[in-house]
């Protein structure tokens, strides 16, 4: 097959992946349709005439699938960002054309080495897809949004527990190809060992070991993003609301979302941030005082700003503070040579300083709470580095962002499926706490058992359930969090590297 029907089929199966990631009928996934569409590119690049081409179609496809995927960027750049509307376009399509490219020198690769044997070159063009995924999820600064094990929340993500999103990409990846090559056996063994990992992957509770549940207040203020850091408009009408809803909680933990004061502590209004340091210094955890999260940013021109969380509770010499680690860039920092067109944009607050990897998680009686802020919750990695010790691992994880940049778009779907993949990978229950959605309670298994409608006001008191509260033996942390914790993603960049060597040992590259 060649020229413009190839083109076509290419995007056609790229847009059927993005689909899958969160359909646009209800957000959720579609396990199988990410399965065909990586099959339909599979049989393309069976057909092409040489790896020059496949490079070409696995680009195609994966231009239409990033772009299908992330186009709500354009939102935040042009209706809050200012962008006029053909430059925004154009920069979604150049970061999507830009991320293609991984795909298609994956594509071109899996092309050139691909064995004889129909089951190898399954796995060659599973490793290629794997490498190429873990590229684009690391290289400058990483924007994996959108990776296609988010798609198997409901099917293959049983492995999760063991090899994290993209291992879990990586089997459905071998799954589409095995099929298209006609191994049905080899196929039927992948579908029963997902059975038996599934049956296994969740261990019962140690007896040992007490379920512990803690009632949580979610704040979600649904602030217009336009309005959110204007002073006669967005402003005052958080600092009331979140003023309001922080003071009058009852429950032991209260999350406001990420900025959900808008400005620096010695902006705010005199005795503003003093009264809610006194009000959740009052009282000891043993006898019932409360503790706070919210989100605020920190800082003075001199030695720069934070994208943080602030912890009040009783006890503390100092308030808690998390300080975001990974950063947008654009929205948070600046790469080198791009001001020009961070100026162009009316973002407030776009260059912050870094925090570190692994910061200490917050006591709430027993459990360990680790914050993550925004799409931080996306990279699975640097949450495993606080897993290095079972006995101290975070029992609970707390995402505070605020999706209101894109609107009411898919975007607030994908990240929720993103919370749930991560509380999937470590067996820990995700809090989400958002301007505008989706705030909701994430169990361990990755399920979602309390949430708020999008786009409203209100707050979200429910149970949660910590996770390996008295962490020593084996299985209190997944083997994914082990593995992660100790030596990061190298483990899988070793395996697709070595698969790649072998091919190219085994068989003189097509030219």
């Amino acid at each position: 097959m060649r020229g413009p029907w190839a083109w076509l089929l290419a995007l056609l199966a790229g847009g059927a992946q993005a689909v899958s990631i969160a359909n646009p009928w209800t957000g959720q996934p579609l396990w199988w349709l990410q399965l065909l569409s990586l099959g339909g590119l599979v049989w393309l690049l069976e057909r092409a005439p040489n790896p020059r081409s496949a490079a070409l179609w696995g680009w195609l496809f994966a231009c239409a699938w990033l772009a299908g995927t992330f186009w709500w960027l354009f939102i935040s750049m042009h209706t809050y960002g200012g962008l006029p509307a053909p430059l925004a376009v154009l920069a979604v399509g150049t970061l999507a054309a830009g991320l293609a490219l991984v795909y298609a020198l994956a594509c071109g690769v899996f092309k050139a080495l691909a064995p004889v044997h129909t089951a190898g070159r399954a796995i060659v063009f599973a490793s290629s897809w794997l490498l190429a995924e873990l590229a684009r999820g690391q290289w400058l600064t990483g924007f994996p949004w959108g990776a296609g094990g988010y798609a198997q929340l409901d099917g293959l993500a049983v492995f999760a527990r063991y090899v994290g999103v993209y291992g879990v990409g990586w089997v459905a990846a071998l799954v589409a190809a095995l099929a298209v090559l006609c191994q049905w056996r080899a196929l039927a063994a992948v579908a029963v060992l997902a059975v038996g990992v599934g049956a296994i992957s969740l261990p019962p509770a140690d007896p040992a070991d007490p379920t512990v549940w803690l009632d949580v207040t979610l704040l979600q203020g649904n602030i217009p993003q336009d309005e959110k850091f204007e002073p006669g408009a967005g402003i005052p009408v958080a600092l009331q609301w979140y003023g309001e809803q922080l003071v009058q909680a009852t429950t032991p933990l209260v999350v406001a979302p990420e900025t959900a004061i808008p400005l620096l502590p010695q902006q705010l209004p005199t005795g503003y941030w003093l009264g809610l340091l006194g009000r959740f210094s009052s009282g000891t955890p043993a006898s019932g005082g409360q503790t706070a999260l919210v989100g605020v940013p920190l800082g003075n021109l001199q030695d720069g700003y934070l994208n943080a969380v602030v912890g009040l509770q009783p006890g503390q010499s100092a308030p808690y503070q998390y300080a975001k680690h990974h950063l947008v860039p654009f929205g948070e920092f600046i790469p080198p040579l791009f001001r020009w067109f961070t100026e162009m944009m009316q973002i407030p607050l776009g260059d912050f300083n870094r925090g570190a990897v692994g910061q200490p998680s917050l006591p709430v009686g027993v459990q360990r709470l680790a914050p993550n802020i925004c799409y931080e919750d996306l990279f699975g990695e640097e949450l495993g580095a606080r897993f290095m010790d079972p006995a101290t691992a975070p029992t609970i994880f707390v995402n505070i962002s605020n999706i209101g940049w894109f609107g009411d778009s898919l975007a607030i779907d994908q990240h929720l499926a993103i919370s749930r993949m991560r509380a999937l990978e470590f067996e820990r229950p995700m809090l989400r706490a958002t301007n505008t959605g989706a705030t909701a309670i994430i169990d361990h298994r990755g399920r979602v058992t309390q949430a708020l409608p999008r786009l409203t006001r209100g707050a979200l008191v429910g149970t949660v359930e910590g996770r390996g509260l008295n962490a020593t033996s084996g299985w209190r942390i997944t083997p994914y969090a082990w593995w992660v914790a100790r030596w990061g993603l190298w483990p899988l960049w070793g395996l697709g590297l070595l698969v790649w060597g072998v091919a190219w040992r085994r068989g003189k590259p097509a030219v």
